[in-house]
């Protein structure tokens, strides 16, 4: 114990284990952000090459035919010959069905092709499973009406199955960038004033927007690209609203349009956009903070009143059942 006491009271002791603390502190805060994986940084990495893959396709369209061909993923080469040879495009395709894929995030003729050659397999998957649970697994005494429908039911399903999993998908989208939008909105306004232009803003904006929503900053990106481009630059904003699906990505496109068109002050329509945004997202959680009682209703009849007269009768049940016992 007096050894432990006259180390600790030692001034040469304690500098040493202050320096030592002091420089594995240091080695530490110098190597966690050589350790640590940054998602973020790769996704938006592959993000900002759309340009790039955009400017190949451009250049692609010039060639041949036989040379566009050599471009394509071959990995999905018999999706591409299934489509082809029963001409799912001309019968299984949907006039919006493109756009309804650019803003689910599929993008690309492949994605066309996949989203086609699923609409066909599907119900054909979904009517074997359900043959075979009729045939198989099925009671025998079950009456053929109900086996029928049953195998219908499972038919029309897998035929909605792929445009269910789209719309899931667009909705889950579009909510992520609805709760992104204004702090990207506020953001590009801070990056229009200080001097920045607009594809430059989309940029930075975009790079930044990746911590809260992914699909606003690939948005974002893919706007920069089109806008790099484009000849007309009124076409990549009116692609982002399309994409986005948004009302107020929408109006943001409009003002942009209109500031390219006729020169007004794009900050000031910025500031009162944003601020727009800001008011219809508190006005969103207001409408859902005041549809929480009625939603509530139902489960605390079910669950708490039964529950409260067993509280507040038990007792009373108790003592009559003493007195009359």
């Amino acid at each position: 114990m007096d050894e432990l006491v006259e180390k600790i009271t030692n001034t040469h002791f304690v500098v040493s284990a202050l320096t030592a603390i002091a420089v594995i502190a240091t080695i530490i805060t110098l190597a966690m952000p050589l350790l640590s994986d940054d998602s973020l940084a790769k996704r938006m990495k592959s993000v900002s090459s759309e340009r790039e893959r955009i400017r190949q396709r451009e250049r692609a369209l010039a060639k041949s035919q036989q040379q566009v061909k050599g471009l394509r993923h071959e990995s999905k080469t018999y999706m591409k010959n299934i489509v082809e040879k029963f001409s799912l495009s001309t019968w299984l395709n949907t006039e919006d069905a493109k756009m309804k894929l650019a803003s689910a995030g599929f993008r690309g003729p492949q994605a066309e092709i996949a989203f086609l050659f699923f609409r066909l397999v599907t119900p054909i998957g979904f009517f074997l499973a359900a043959l075979l649970w009729v045939v198989v697994f099925s009671d025998p005494e079950t009456g053929m009406l109900f086996k029928a429908g049953a195998v219908i039911a499972a038919t029309y399903l897998g035929i909605k199955a792929p445009e269910v999993f789209i719309s899931n998908t667009i909705a889950n989208r579009q909510q992520s960038m609805q709760r992104a939008f204004p702090d990207a909105l506020d953001l590009m306004l801070i990056c229009v004033e200080s001097g920045m232009s607009i594809e430059h803003a989309f940029r930075k904006v975009g790079q930044e927007i990746g911590v809260q929503s992914l699909p606003l900053a690939e948005e974002f990106a893919l706007a920069t690209a089109e806008l790099s481009y484009l000849p007309d630059r009124r076409t990549a904003y009116i692609n982002l609203a399309a994409r986005t699906g948004l009302d107020g990505v929408k109006q943001i496109s409009t003002v942009l349009i209109q500031a390219e068109k006729y020169g007004t002050p794009l900050g000031q329509a910025l500031r009162i956009t944003a601020q727009e945004s800001r008011d219809n997202r508190l006005m969103e959680a207001e409408k859902k903070a005041a549809a929480l009682p009625p939603k509530l209703t139902v489960p605390m009849i079910i669950f708490f009143l039964p529950v409260l007269m067993v509280v507040v009768l038990a007792p009373a049940a108790i003592q009559v059942m003493q007195t009359t016992g």
